[in-house]
């Protein structure tokens, strides 16, 4: 068990790691050669540009100016600076609503932290009991200071209970307050919004097969008798999964076209060559301009093939599509409303933002889904209780102590002082920091398995089972593994009525260990998010071995979006730990504290200047946060409960028992007062806004906006293109050729295969648009590369990027 002393070494180790972290992370962000790194926001968005464009050569790579050096520190306040509504309208309201969730932990934890440092840690330390308890169980001065240390049938314990109420009551209010101002902050945001495609359309899937009418006729007919006044138009779905390697292998050929152009450019006086033969390596020597020029042109001509073989065959169609409506209350009557007598057919839901769509899963059948969820639900039990062997193995760690008593040879090994100290105050928490590294990831490709339709909606599920593992390994696998390991000695060899009194005086002095894990990952962690080593080092490689051309430097960038399903359930495991600690070990709060401030400021550098946040879902995940927090404070009350009953309170313990029925009714009420906001759109709202656009858009062709907002981005691609040409067609029909004119292909990209891909899918109107497609129309959505996913332009407010797919 950790004492004093090994708390102070995880903590000098932690802090000096975290300062470590942080003055590289200072200088070199300054450093001409990591701008991109440092500060992708911005290039993005467009207000940045490279600082290695002027100067000389050692000057494009090192910071020459030494006043930078003395103010190396200024970014924490400038991270400060910028306002909330700044933040909505730099990063969007994701962003800002996250870091509130830091603000509330220092709203929650600051005043409960210094009413149970001034109050409870006096009177547990002046009981004394566990001196009278050190032969029996294994104990540290750390230990003292926790409920364990006061005695059986002691009057102090009515004040653990009066302030279990006092924190409670101050966590509801906080979190009332909290919740009723990012409702607000939502339906703000909501209505502030422009026009949007998502606005006016709904997803339906699951279109039932009737025979001798397509998928695209049947969901025509459907709609226009069940909703004739509102219905406008759809978008069918296409299976294209052979177009899709197609326009990947194009792009790759264009890579390589642009590169032996820039490379010509800068060499007039040699033209590029290359082999025939397979990677260039034998066959006859060629023009490398020309030979990629004709590889191309080929390989349009098959897809224009492909594309015009998927759209005649029906049997390429499938069942889904995207519906539009005239008006956004027509679409929130679709979207919220049962279509069908049979409620497996016909499922409507909002279509997701176009950036939102996780192309691969529209198309999975009903049954299908009930099928991959139970076994999901099945293969998250199982990874949950496989994962406790690691956690074990950590809590050995953890409890030399109790170990020594059942194995005295390795006494002699974990007796030397810096090795003990280690052990058991450092070790343990990066330890299961490293066993966790992966599980995020795990648990993401579990949710797109499930079937999930939108990035956003994934990312959520996959927060809930990481909040869940959490839970039940990091949190009670902990706690129940580590008092097994702790008092192995006193398991062994008591009578089994004593061990529910064993485990009662033990679960307190956990907090050893949280605390250690609290300093390896919400310091030390904290402190390497901002550093950015991986996306550093990446982008070096990169920009040495992959980097041909401009765009291939941008793409190298790489600046990520807030990990919400790592981030959310961690930030949820702190929460948990503060609330249920309060009462029992209050010396774990300042450590709460520390992690709370410090975060928030790293976040909301990291926010404001590197991530580039993929989606937008309105603050979609809050009444998650919220049911978590309540979550945590159910179980400190269970948890006090329990302890009570091991302490032979009988007086004081039945006021308790009405707690969490408060407690419950209090989130049964926030549940139906503010959830409302966050799972349905108002028809009232919807209406208003229709009005607004009669009155001041009266003119608008809603069908011509709404044609190819949904369309997939391969075959809006290949669309843009067929426009850039007819338009060159026409330019030269009618006027002199112009050697200054240059088009411009699309961005190619970095191509990365996957060998298990699931299949791709296709997404066509229903009819051609009646207007021709213009890149850069404000109306419209048009589509670039980010690896080897296909994403859409930034709206007119932020700056979005796709993360990459696994």
């Amino acid at each position: 068990m950790a004492t004093l002393q090994d708390i102070g070494v995880s903590a000098f180790i932690n802090i000096l790691g975290a300062f470590a972290f942080l003055l590289a992370f200072a200088l070199l962000r300054i450093q001409p050669i990591n701008d991109r790194v440092y500060f992708p926001k911005w290039y993005i968005s467009g207000g940045r540009s490279s600082p290695r464009m002027a100067g000389n050569f050692v000057g494009k790579l090192v910071n020459l100016n030494i006043k930078t050096y003395l103010t190396f520190l200024n970014w924490m306040p400038q991270a400060l600076k910028m306002s909330e509504a700044e933040i909505i309208n730099h990063a969007g309201l994701d962003s800002a609503v996250f870091l509130r969730i830091y603000t509330l932990g220092l709203k929650i934890f600051v005043p409960i932290t210094i009413l149970a440092l001034l109050i409870l840690i006096p009177v547990n330390v002046s009981s004394g009991t566990l001196f009278f308890l050190r032969k029996e169980l294994v104990v540290s001065d750390i230990d003292k200071l926790s409920i364990s240390n006061v005695r059986p049938r002691s009057i102090r314990f009515f004040i653990h209970i009066a302030l279990q109420y006092a924190f409670t009551t101050w966590t509801c209010f906080m979190l009332y307050k909290e919740y009723d101002h990012v409702a607000s902050m939502r339906l703000r945001f909501l209505a502030s919004q422009t026009r949007h495609a998502e606005q006016f359309t709904v997803v339906v899937r699951n279109v039932p097969h009737v025979s001798g009418r397509s998928v695209l006729d049947t969901v025509e007919q459907f709609f226009k008798k069940n909703h004739p006044n509102t219905y406008l138009c759809q978008q069918a779905v296409y299976n294209a999964s052979k177009f899709v390697k197609l326009v990947r292998k194009r792009d790759r050929l264009r890579n390589w076209l642009d590169y032996n152009q820039l490379k010509f450019e800068r060499h007039p006086d040699k033209r590029p060559t290359r082999k025939k033969g397979f990677l260039g390596i034998w066959g006859e020597r060629v023009d490398s301009i020309e030979y990629y020029k004709q590889q191309i042109q080929l390989l349009e001509k098959n897809m224009a093939l492909e594309r015009q073989k998927i759209l005649t065959d029906s049997k390429s169609i499938l069942p889904v599509s995207f519906v539009s409506f005239n008006s956004r209350w027509g679409a929130a009557v679709c979207a919220q409303t049962q279509q069908s007598k049979n409620p497996t057919l016909w499922l409507t839901n909002w279509a997701p933002d176009p950036r939102d769509i996780y192309w691969r899963n529209l198309a999975i059948p009903f049954v299908s889904l009930t099928v991959r969820k139970l076994i999901i639900s099945l293969s998250v039990f199982a990874l949950v209780f496989f994962y406790m062997i690691p956690i074990a193995f950590v809590q050995s760690l953890a409890n030399l102590e109790g170990l020594e008593k059942v194995a005295p040879f390795l006494r002699p090994v974990i007796e030397l002082k810096f090795i003990k100290s280690f052990l058991q105050g450092f070790l343990p928490g990066l330890a299961l920091k490293i066993f966790l590294y992966v599980l995020p990831a795990v648990l993401m490709i579990m949710s797109k398995i499930e079937g999930y339709i939108a990035h956003s909606t994934l990312e959520r599920r996959a927060a809930a089972k990481y909040y869940y593992f959490m839970l039940v390994n990091v949190f009670l696998g902990s706690i129940i593994a580590g008092t097994a390991f702790e008092q192995l000695d006193a398991f062994l060899h008591q009578p089994p009525t004593q061990i529910p009194r064993t485990i009662g005086v033990s679960i307190p002095m956990k907090a050893t260990f949280f605390i250690t894990y609290i300093m390896v990952d919400g310091w030390a962690g904290i402190a390497g998010e901002i550093l950015r080593l991986k996306p550093l080092i990446i982008f070096h490689l990169k920009n040495m071995f992959l980097v041909k051309t401009e765009r291939d430097r941008e793409k190298a960038m790489n600046p990520g979006s807030v990990d919400f399903p790592e981030t959310l359930p961690s930030l949820q495991l702190y929460f948990l730990l503060g609330i249920v600690y309060a009462v029992v070990t209050p010396i774990l709060l300042p450590f709460i504290l520390v992690f709370f401030a410090f975060a928030y400021l790293v976040y909301r550098h990291q926010i404001i200047n590197v991530y580039n946040q993929q989606y937008e879902s309105a603050a979609a995940f809050w009444p998650h946060v919220h049911s978590r927090i309540i979550a945590s404070l159910l179980i400190s009350q269970l948890l006090l409960l329990g302890l009570l009953s091991t302490k032979k309170a009988a007086n004081s313990t039945p006021l308790l028992v009405i707690l969490p029925i408060l407690t419950l009714s209090f989130h049964k009420y926030c549940k139906s007062r503010f959830e409302p906001a966050f799972r349905k759109y108002p028809l009232e709202e919807a209406m208003e806004k229709d009005i607004l656009d009669r009155t001041t858009e009266s003119d608008i062709n809603l069908k011509a906006y709404l044609a190819d907002a949904y369309l997939h981005p391969i075959f809006h691609s290949f669309e843009e293109e067929e426009s850039v040409e007819v338009k060159v067609e026409r330019n030269k029909s009618h006027t002199a050729s112009d050697p200054t004119t240059e088009i411009n292909p699309p961005s190619p990209p970095h191509q990365v295969n996957h060998p298990f891909s699931p299949p791709h899918y296709m997404y066509h109107p229903s009819s051609p648009p009646q207007h021709v497609y213009e890149p850069s129309s404000p109306s419209h959505y048009a589509y670039h590369y980010e690896n080897d996913t296909y994403h859409p332009p930034f709206p007119p407010h932020y700056a979005y990027h796709y993360e990459n797919e696994p």
